[in-house]
Formats: structure tokens, sequence, C-alpha cells
């Protein structure tokens, strides 16, 4: 379909769908044609008569294999003059047996017995250019560890005798609304210490089925040097973090969750790469233009990290290859996509606002990054189209969480990145006795009409060491003294009122895809800071305090019940895949919003101190029943609400006339009511 489409653009026949349903993009309409003749011109440069899928089989070749009762290794090192591969199998020297061979187009191949190395070997390559060598790990490699002493990395063989076997192999994501539970291995659990695959999959994994989410999105799996950059300076590509464990030890968490019918998905880093040049790609060859651009193009300014050069076919290669190795290797369900924004702008989008659509279109996308998005999201959508693709994008480029048939770059969801930025900003600068409740509706809503968006309160990004979460600006230093149930303090039980609000709000506004944070569920205290040298190498703020949602006796059970119970009923209902959200009713002054999703109405008493006794929301002859509110008791609530009740809309004076739907809405609280079936008597 969107080869055809590109057709009909090319000869002026048809324009993206996208483009057709806003006017406000007629005056870019040339260029969009433009940029998507471009990428389909690229496609074909870089594929040269064979599709994307067996284009994208760099792994396959490129690496450490066993073919034909041999090793075999090849490596992609244009620059290179000599390469020797020293390990554990030579004593680490330099031999003629050991010595790889041009094969041409700057590829080289080292066929070995089977008895020249076996499993778990540690090996590198050292490798040579004009004028300098150095040690490097081979850049396809799918094993890299770390010594304990020298905190040195180096490859290791990797091929079990046995390969993993899939007990769930024929898992495929349904058409659920992706409910995300954004985790981190390594902080997962509660000691000061990096946590593994095998305890994420025995402790973490029961809770998040537990709490109804149907999709799990790792960070930091692929191979990364500097445990406290969160995996977003990866070195090792095609290589799962060993910190955490093995390969193995991952594909049986995924295959588990898939057991539980949850979908797993990980951040994918394309945007960058660290520097490092021993474990890394940085001057692989000897040169920075490998990979990378050369000058300042080739350099984030902001992540001290090298940029990939999106133009070169050979690193389109890599990157392509690297998207089928994860779908197919670990039978992953999909990616979000870090840096979206920092890849498709010049300038990296770093200060700009992107208030009007001239950002989009004034000459500072990098075509080269667009070309290669509509590749990867087509890649991902052959392989597996049940897959989720995620951009992690904040300038809101139109036609980016658009369909391919559409004339769009093919991702299936957008991160709602101002949705946080929103919450934050009012939590810091306007007392909630002033806030807006029309406002908050309108960004909560705040979307393109033809892309899906990921919408959340928080992530890890908003827990980072110099911010802070949802729950600890509301509450502050009183969560160190007062969140036992025993304790009334009214700081507190604001902080929870809005905290279930907040979720609430979100959740039930969202575009297409909800996501929480590990933790953040249950109101965790405080921040995220890896051990570093400021923290004197801590990991006190690099876990997950489960023992304090587990207490009875404090609040933050509380917390944990409401979002368990939240999740399930938009699991339930399917709420988040109606793509209507109606407004129906707000009132500034009193702090009331109202909408409806569906057969359900969402009811907001944002009021600090008002509550309403028979408040009137105006509506059309209906009848509802409570099903969910913030005030229950299970909840940190007061228990105000009688949910046993069956709630009819009352006509003004006749029944002809308007109809009022009278609830008891107490301050900081809301209700979720379901429609019921009506008939109305004449």
């Amino acid at each position: 379909m969107v080869f055809i489409l590109f057709n009909q653009i090319e000869t002026g026949m048809e324009l993206p769908h996208f483009v057709k349903n806003d006017p406000w993009l007629e005056p870019f309409a040339s260029t969009i044609v433009a940029r998507l003749k471009t990428a389909k011109e690229k496609e074909k440069e870089v594929l040269r008569n064979v599709n994307l899928a067996e284009f994208a089989q760099g792994h396959k070749w490129y690496g450490l294999h066993r073919e034909n009762n041999q090793w075999v290794m090849r490596d992609w090192a244009p620059n290179a003059t000599k390469i020797f591969v020293t390990g554990d199998f030579n004593d680490w020297k330099e031999t003629a047996e050991y010595a790889m061979k041009p094969v041409g187009h700057g590829n080289w191949e080292l066929i070995l017995p089977l008895d020249k190395m076996k499993h778990g070997d540690l090996f590198a390559f050292s490798l040579y250019w004009e004028g300098g060598n150095g040690k490097r790990i081979p850049a396809w490699i799918n094993r890299i560890v770390q010594d304990e002493e020298t905190k040195l990395f180096t490859a290791q063989v990797w091929a079990p005798d046995i390969p993993y076997h899939w007990k769930s192999e024929s898992y495929r994501r349904t058409e659920e609304a992706p409910l995300i539970y954004e985790a981190h291995i390594g902080m997962a659990g509660e000691e000061e210490r990096v946590h593994t695959y095998n305890e994420f999959r025995i402790h973490i994994l029961p809770r998040i089925q537990k709490a109804g989410y149907n999709t799990i999105q790792l960070m930091a799996i692929p191979e990364h040097p500097y445990y406290g950059s969160f995996g977003y300076h990866v070195s090792g590509f095609f290589a799962p973090s060993s910190r955490f464990g093995t390969p193995e030890e991952l594909k049986q968490l995924i295959d588990e969750a898939h057991g539980m019918g949850i979908s797993v998905i990980i951040d994918l880093v394309h945007s960058h790469a660290v520097k490092n040049e021993v474990e890394g790609l940085g001057k692989y060859d000897g040169t920075r233009w490998q990979f990378f651009h050369e000058g300042a193009k080739g350099e984030h300014p902001a992540w001290d990290s090298y940029c990939f050069n999106y133009g070169k076919p050979e690193v389109i290669h890599f990157l392509l290859s690297n998207i089928r190795y994860w779908l197919e290797e670990f039978k992953l369900d999909g990616f979000r996509f870090d840096g979206v924004t920092s890849m498709l702008y010049f300038d990296h989008g770093l200060g700009k606002a992107f208030t009007a659509y001239d950002d989009y279109f004034s000459g500072g996308l990098d075509q080269e990054a667009l070309s290669y998005f509509i590749m990867a999201n087509r890649l991902i959508h052959h392989i597996n189209p049940n897959a989720l693709s995620v951009a992690e994008e904040m300038s809101g480029l139109p036609g980016l969480a658009t369909p391919h048939d559409q004339g769009g770059v093919g991702f299936d969801l957008r991160m709602a990145m101002g949705v946080p930025d929103f919450w934050i900003k009012i939590i810091k600068e306007v007392p909630d006795e002033e806030w807006d409740v029309g406002n908050i509706f309108h960004e909560l809503t705040s979307k393109r009409m033809d892309e899906r968006v990921v919408s959340y309160a928080e992530s890890h990004d908003q827990a980072l060491v110099g911010d802070k979460t949802i729950i600890f600006r509301l509450i502050d230093k009183e969560m160190y003294y007062s969140m036992r149930k025993d304790q009334p303090n009214l700081a507190v039980e604001r902080g929870i009122a809005l905290h279930k609000m907040i979720r609430l709000a979100t959740l039930s506004c969202a575009g297409g895809a909800y996501l929480n944070f590990m933790g953040n569920e249950f109101g965790h205290p405080e921040w995220i800071d890896f051990p570093r040298e400021g923290n004197n190498w801590s990991y006190a703020h690099a876990r997950r305090l489960w023992s304090l949602v587990d207490n009875k006796d404090l609040r933050y059970s509380f917390l944990g019940e409401f979002d368990r119970e939240m999740i399930q009923f938009a699991k339930k209902s399917r709420l988040v895949e109606n793509p209507e959200v109606n407004w129906m009713y707000d009132h500034k002054w009193n702090k009331i919003l109202v909408y409806s999703r569906g057969k359900y109405l969402f009811v907001f008493n944002f009021n600090p101190s008002q509550s309403f006794p028979d408040y009137g929301i105006p509506m059309q002859a209906s009848k509802y029943k409570i099903i969910l509110d913030t005030d229950d008791v299970r909840f940190g609530g007061q228990n105000r609400i009688d949910r046993q009740m069956t709630y009819f809309t009352v006509p003004e004076s006749g029944l002809t006339s308007q109809h009022y739907l009278r609830l008891y809405l107490p301050a900081r609280t809301a209700l979720v009511l379901e429609k019921q079936e009506f008939k109305r008597v004449r």
C-alpha cells in the first residue's frame, strides 16, 4: 500500500491523508511529498533489489557464528590494515592462526576449527590502521562481559550447546491498548546492588501481572559501559547487558511474561552511541566516520556522544539488522525509540519550542534520519505485524505516528511528553485551588487526530536526581514522617488524593496507550540516582522499596490498591481503545470537570476545600452506577460516596426539559460512572 501511495504522490495524484485532514498543512504539502519521495529513493538505493527483511540480516553474517562445524568470525572495518583475534584460547597473543583476512568491501573474516574456541572464552580484536592500533570489542558481538576487578569489558564466545527452548513461541500481542509498565532490571529489587533478569522474572513479573499492566517496557537492555547512563550510552548494540545475567535468562523472562499475556518491548537507542573506543563504536576502525558523522554534526552537544550517519548504507544496514535481531532472537514485541527528536533535527531540537508549523518545514529536518525511520518502521511491521513502535518525540512532527498507508512515518505511537511536563508545571507553580480544570482537560486530550500517543503522568525522567516524582512534590518531607495510616496529616492526605486524581485523569484521557514507571504507581518516595562519584557510588536510590507497598500499615498500600483497580478497570472495559473523549462540563471556580468515554462518565472535583452535596450536571436523560471512586476507604479515602445507588438524571421541570445528574462530590475526589440501559417513560 505504501508503494502505491508513493507512486501516486510522484505523479501528483494524491496527497497523504494526514495532509488532507489538516488544512494547516496544505502550504507545506510539496515539502511533505518531496520528503516521502526522497525516502523512497533512499530505500531503493540502499536495498538494491532486495526487500527490507532480506537486507536486515547483517547479524547473521557478521559477528561470531558456528557454521558447518567450524567457527566463522566476520567484521566490517574498512580502514583497518590488520585484525588479530586474541583471547583465552591463544594467551591473548597476536598469531597468524588467528589473523583475520580481508574479503572485500571493508569486510574481514576468520575461519577456525571448532576446537580452537569454546563457549565462554573471552576475546577481543587487536585492530591496526595506518598510524595506530587498539583493542576493540567486535561491533556485532552478542555477548560482552565486565571483569569484576579491572572493570574492563571483553567479548565472550556465547554459543550454548542447547539453545533456549521457547514455551510461548506462538505469543502475539493483541489489539488491546498498551498499558505499559516501564521498568529497569538492575534497580527493580530492594537491595543496594544490581539486580538480575531472574530476580525480575521471579519477583517483579507477578507484581506486574497482578497490577493488570499488559506491556512491559524494559530500559537499559543493550550493553552500556556506564550503569548510571540508564542504558542510553550504548556500546554493544547486539549484546543484552551481562550485568543482569545471561541472554538465556533474558529470554526466559520474556517467555514467562508472554505466558502471562504480557508483551515486552525495550528501549532502543539508535539516536547516538557512547564515545568509548575499546568497548564501543567510537573510532572503531581508527576513524570517526565509519559509523558517525565527522566534525560537529557527529557529536551530540548535550549528551557527550556520537551521532550516527543515517545516510550511509552500511550504517543503515547495521541499525536495521539490530532491529531484526532483537525482534527474532528475543521475540520482543516492539521498541520505544529513544531520542527521536534529536535524530530528526540538525539542532537536535535543543531549545526549540515547536510552536508553529514552520518549525517542522523550515529546512531544519534531517531527511536522512526521516528516511531511516520510515525504513525501520516498515521493517518492524514486516517482521511482526503486531509489534509496537513508539517514538520518544517531543516536537510533534505531523505524520510521525501516522501509518505508512496514510503517508506517515509509521510509528504506532508517540510519547505524549507534554503531559508530564504539564503536571509538573502546575504542581510546582500553581496552587491547586487555582487549577483551571478546562485547561487540564485540554492538555490531557491535545494531540493530532491522526495519531495515537502514550499518555503518562510521569516516567523515569520525572524521577531522576535533581527532579522529583509527583508524590514527592505533593507531600515532600512529610513522606519521611507521616505515611503511617494511624498518623493523620493534612499534607499527606492532600497528596494522596491528588495523586489518584492525576493518574485517573491521565489514564482516562489517554490518546492510545498509558504508561507508568516502576514503583510510581504506589508513590515510591524520593528520586532515582545511580551509583556515581558524586554520591560515593551508592545504590541507595537505584532500587525499589516494595516493602513500603506491601506494608498494610503504610499509606503506600492505598495508592497501590487504587492503581490496581484503575488499571484493571481500563483493561476490562477496553477504555483506552475508544478514541472519543468527549468534554461535557466544567466549572472554573467550583473546579468541577466532567467528560465521557464510551459508556463511562468521569467526574472530578478538584476543589481543595468545598464539597458539593447535590451537584447538577446537565445531561440527556440517563442513569448511571458508580464503579470506581477515589474516595473509597480502600484507597485512603473517607468513604463518603454511596456506591450502591443507581443515579438517575432528573428533569429541571417537565420530562422534556433539561436533565441533570445530581451527585455528591466531595472535595478532591473523582468518580467513574457506568451508563446503564435506560428506557424513557413517555
